[in-house]
């Protein structure tokens, strides 16, 4: 692609980069709102992990935005000392694109939850992740609608048993991070809430990734869906069941890193295997930036609903031009023809008379 210059200042504005003097910290992205969650709710420490990293970006507030939908997690623009927006469910990611089209020098964060998003705006991020929109979107999943109050969300276990599913539900759930990279989207990961280093290490690598960048938080709702995940807490377990995944490294897990990922040579297939059993040498070297996404789908597909193996980490990250980079060039190209004169299709010849009776 091209690189044509629109004047448009970079990201951060006249910088974007506060200046020693103004070194920023944690503090000065808390706002003066009280933070309203049910005490327990893991929000609060993504809310923590959040404000604690974003003073690595080195970009002064005033150019961060967080768009959110609607849910429990979509109160987090109230905390956040930048500009923000509660938008309207499902659709932030729609209103995020607008941001980020229009305005260049802004950071657009969107915070979202499993119900917000892949319900009522499943259809919505999507697009988002397809057109390569530059946004980081953050996807709160404690696998419940918790504001209404504990009905069965597009995440949740078959079976479930819920307010709205006595019976258990009858869905099979969405999962997050397959969707993401069956949508092509540039950036994938997933993180715990608890998990404050791997969380941060995470947000970090989608902040610096220049396109759609989907982040999935396993996030506890001690309310109405408490201990969604506390098997990958629990010492012991957490060690069986996490497969961290860090780029240019073979993917091994366990107490000692006897458990690794491999591919069947017979079906091509990812599985978890012994490494005593197969070697080092038979170990999958995590590549987060092969172009084609079918290998960071396979990664998700480890995991089932009962959380036996559950992959974190980056699972995709790879460079395509930026749908806002694109649409700004275009504009910029159309004024340089004329072909953007608004005058002159106002009085074109592709006319429509409309009358009544």
């Amino acid at each position: 692609m091209t690189t044509i210059d629109l004047g448009l200042p970079s990201l951060g504005g006249l910088d974007g980069v506060p200046t020693t003097e103004d070194k920023q910290t944690a503090k000065d992205y808390k706002s003066d709102q009280e933070v309203r969650w049910c005490p327990g709710c893991g929000d609060y420490a993504v809310l923590a992990a959040v404000q604690s990293f974003l003073p690595q970006l080195g970009l002064k507030r005033e150019n961060i935005t967080f768009v959110s939908g609607i849910g429990c997690s979509s109160r987090f623009p109230y905390y956040m000392n930048t500009y923000g927006m509660h938008s309207i469910h499902g659709r932030a990611p729609a209103i995020a694109t607008g941001l980020a089209v229009s305005r260049p020098d802004l950071s657009v964060w969107v915070v979202t939850g499993d119900g917000d998003a892949l319900s009522i705006g499943g259809n919505h991020l999507i697009h988002t992740l397809r057109r390569n929109v530059n946004l980081k979107i953050l996807l709160f999943n404690n696998r419940i609608y918790g504001l209404t109050k504990g009905q069965y969300s597009p995440t949740s276990e078959e079976g479930k048993v819920t307010k709205s599913t006595p019976m258990g539900s009858l869905d099979h759930p969405f999962n997050p991070v397959s969707l993401a990279l069956g949508a092509e989207a540039t950036f994938v990961g997933r993180a715990l809430d608890s998990d404050r280093k791997g969380l941060t290490e995470v947000l970090q690598a989608a902040a610096e990734h220049r396109g759609s960048a989907l982040v999935e938080i396993y996030q506890n709702c001690p309310i109405f869906n408490d201990g969604a995940f506390e098997v990958l807490k629990e010492p012991g377990e957490r060690e069986q069941r996490i497969i961290p995944l860090r780029h240019g490294q073979p993917i091994r897990f366990g107490p000692a890193g006897e458990h690794g990922v491999v591919r069947n040579p017979a079906t091509g297939m990812l599985e978890v295997a012994e490494v005593a059993t197969v070697g080092e040498q038979a170990l999958v070297v995590h590549d987060t930036t092969l172009d084609d996404p079918s290998y960071s789908f396979a990664l998700s597909r480890l995991g089932g609903q009962d959380l036996t193996h559950t992959v974190t980490g980056v699972f995709r990250s790879v460079s395509r031009p930026t749908y806002d980079d694109l649409a700004r060039e275009q504009v910029h190209l159309a004024q340089q023809s004329r072909r953007a004169d608004l005058r002159s299709l106002l009085r074109g010849k592709d006319t429509w008379t409309v009358a009544g009776d």
